[in-house]
């Protein structure tokens, strides 16, 4: 990333910092390894012995290097058939974490009148309890199938489509700009593997956090180190 930033950590391309963070509508959000620390996904096949296939296809995806996301995410929910729903709970108690800064960020946008908005390729058992926790506005999920208290390792489809991909990730930030009636050059978009580039090339800032090699080099702000509120080293006072 070629960069004009003199702050450790903190870089940027294409913007003339301090900008006005009223001047945006809508802050989109990633789940896993951005807003939260962990791949859900992944710590699920844990339980069931299985992390180390799962999180190989995990990663490649996020690099880039599959291109079949829904295709590939429909293996990696397979894997998971026959899970008990209770041990969902158990991945959103004891291995979910906010993402440091994550809080500082939101509440920072909903003082300046932004719409919080959270995008995943994740899962409405953990979306759910984020949005009431972190008090976002909307959420775009994918909803596990589970029947007899287990996951079926299916998916099921919703009104929008049936996998939310990057495209899906997309169509529901310019849904939410033009429920606003904004251009999407007035929202952020904060992700950081490939799926997350389609919003983030449609949105007026781009920000990568802790991004994959491929996301870093599009994006027009990328935070390396420290928390996401650091997003707000850029912003006017």
């Amino acid at each position: 990333m070629h960069s004009a930033s003199t702050i450790p950590g903190l870089h940027w391309r294409g913007i003339a910092p301090p900008l006005a963070l009223r001047d945006y509508k809508l802050i989109a959000f990633d789940m896993d390894s951005t807003l939260i620390s962990i791949e859900t996904l992944d710590e699920m096949a844990d339980l069931m012995g299985k992390k180390a296939e799962v999180a190989a296809l995990t990663e490649a995806a996020m690099r880039g290097e599959i291109k079949d996301y829904k295709q590939s995410l429909r293996e990696r929910v397979a894997l998971l058939a026959g899970m008990p729903e209770a041990a969902l709970d158990e991945v959103y108690e004891q291995r979910v974490r906010i993402n440091p800064g994550a809080e500082t960020l939101i509440a920072a946008c909903k003082a300046a009148g932004l719409t919080c908005l959270l995008v995943t390729g994740g899962f409405t058992c953990f979306t759910d309890r984020l949005r009431v926790r972190l008090g976002l506005d909307d959420v775009r999920a994918n909803v596990l199938e589970i029947v007899d208290g287990r996951l079926t390792g299916r998916l099921l489809p919703q009104a929008w489509g049936d996998i939310c991909d990057g495209e899906e990730k997309r169509r529901k930030l310019l849904e939410v700009c033009a429920a606003l009636g904004v251009g999407p050059e007035r929202a952020i978009a904060v992700g950081d593997g490939a799926n997350d580039l389609p919003m983030m090339r449609a949105a007026g800032l781009s920000v990568g956090y802790r991004a994959k090699p491929a996301v870093r080099e599009e994006v027009k702000v990328a935070i390396d180190e420290g928390g996401l509120d650091r997003l707000l080293e850029l912003m006017a006072r």
